[in-house]
């Protein structure tokens, strides 16, 4: 070997979101002129800077290299040792690779976030909230939920009630508002609660939402049963007041007429009387029908209405067709490409997909069933990023979509940015997912479990759009 090297310090320590630098020393041993060639290697490889790239050296000379490193504030930055190395490539003798090794601890934090979903609940008996709990940091969080509010005006059922999430992961927290007193009439009335996010040596972290409590009965209801119920007795109490008296006098004209009350001889028969006339005051509907069908006809006809404009299939219409053959479990969805529109949906590992690279997608339609509902969140692009990633828009997750229904991420409007990726759940059982993003190949098929596991699917590159998706809910 005609290469000395040495790490100076060999093991280093950083924060997230700065930075520390390494010194590289080598000495050219061998009897000839060489130039080296330095190349980050490892899972820090991508936070790594070397400085310079290139160094020339005559023989039994030394020189120095700068190894700066620069882990993102991000899940991705793991906490704890992390090894990495330098690959240094003589120019005069390529096969004679150098890998001089070092190790860089990256320091913990934690950083939470939390949102209900949806942050207003309503209800008569109970209120159904969830809190979606998403661990930015890069160790493992584990916290403890808890409800209050002022006067002690609901009682709180949290499930579950102590999470732990790894880094870059988010849980979903079922909670169960019940108000301690029911309105039995009257308007509905708002109740401010939160949610705390307790944990070991921090803070709590508190989120606020309002249930708002309905009435049993409306009151514009009661007062309706109050008044009608008035009016009933009001009625019956007339009737009975005026009811007129019903009194026959037939036998009394009878016995002023001397005519005998006895029945008649069997032999003899009285004729019938003749029918009086019926008159009637409007023609039968069949002749009504007829006659104005008819005026219609003098007239030269009705205008004639244009028909409705049939809606656009969606990835909903597209489910609910394959569950009502076989009720089994399904996903469907469609994309939205810039300056072309919505796209046809496809179902179950079918591909939906731009025509080229060029083209870009901006918003999803998903649609389930069998899994219990689904929810998402898309990952854009960010023209103001200053790490190279996109951000999530919304910051939150969307409500969970029942099966059946249309969930949409991302946007359609005029100048919207395009996704890089989303990420998304079910309820029951497993998603898979495929994707493409622009002037890359398939990315390997991925699988999750259900809530409160979730799947991503792209990149976080703000510079490599989506292209292309299949989404599979195997059984």
């Amino acid at each position: 070997m005609s290469l000395w090297t040495s790490l100076e310090p060999a093991s280093a320590t950083v924060d997230p979101g700065g930075s520390t630098r390494v010194r590289l020393r080598l000495r050219n041993t061998g009897d000839v002129v060489d130039e080296y060639r330095f190349e980050p290697v490892g899972s820090i490889a991508p936070w790594t800077a070397v400085e310079p790239q290139t160094l020339r050296l005559y023989p039994g000379t030394t020189g120095t290299v700068d190894l700066t490193f620069a882990p993102p504030r991000t899940p991705d930055a793991t906490a704890g040792p992390n090894p990495y190395a330098v690959r240094i490539t003589p120019t005069e003798h390529p096969e004679a690779v150098t890998v001089p090794e070092g190790n860089l601890t990256i320091t913990p934090f934690t950083e939470v976030r939390a949102e209900l979903v949806p942050p207003t609940v309503k209800g008569r008996f109970r209120g159904r909230p969830q809190l979606a709990v998403d661990n930015l940091g890069n160790t493992k969080l584990t916290a403890s939920i808890s409800g209050s509010d002022n006067g002690d005006q609901l009682a709180y059922d949290i499930h579950p009630g102590n999470v732990q999430i790894e880094p870059g992961r988010a849980a979903f927290v079922k909670a169960s508002l019940k108000p301690r007193k029911i309105i039995w009439f009257g308007p509905k009335e708002q109740r401010p609660y939160t949610l705390s996010v307790l944990r070991s040596g921090a803070n709590p972290l508190a989120v606020e939402g309002t249930y708002l409590q309905r009435g049993f009965l409306p009151r514009w209801l009661a007062t309706f049963l109050g008044a009608f119920l008035a009016l009933a007795l009001t009625f019956l109490m007339l009737w009975i007041a005026y009811k007129p008296p019903v009194k026959t006098a037939a036998t009394e004209q009878l016995k002023d007429a001397g005519v005998s009350t006895l029945a008649p001889s069997p032999t003899l028969s009285a004729a019938p009387p003749s029918p009086s006339p019926v008159v009637t005051s409007a023609p039968p509907a069949a002749e009504t029908s007829t006659a104005a069908a008819a005026g219609g006809g003098s007239g030269g006809g009705g205008d004639s209405k244009p028909s409705a404009k049939p809606k656009p299939a969606t990835a909903a219409t597209a489910v609910n067709k394959l569950a009502a053959q076989d009720s089994g479990r399904h996903v469907c969805y469609r994309i939205y490409i810039g300056g072309k529109g919505w796209q046809a949906p496809e179902c179950d590992g079918a591909t939906a997909a731009t025509s080229t690279d060029d083209e870009q997608i901006l918003s999803v339609n998903i649609a389930v069933s069998g899994t219990a509902g689904s929810a998402a969140n898309a990952f854009i692009h960010d023209p103001a990023s200053t790490n190279g990633y996109g951000k999530y828009q919304p910051s939150g997750w969307t409500a969970i979509i029942a099966d059946g229904k249309d969930n949409y991420i991302g946007s359609a409007k005029p100048g919207a940015a395009y996704m890089t990726g989303f990420a998304n759940n079910i309820g029951s059982g497993q998603l898979c997912w495929i994707v493409r993003n622009s002037g890359w190949g398939w990315s390997p098929q991925n699988c999750t479990k259900p809530r409160p596991e979730y799947g991503f699917s792209g990149t976080l590159d703000n510079a490599h759009w989506l292209v292309a998706v299949r989404l599979t809910v195997p059984n």
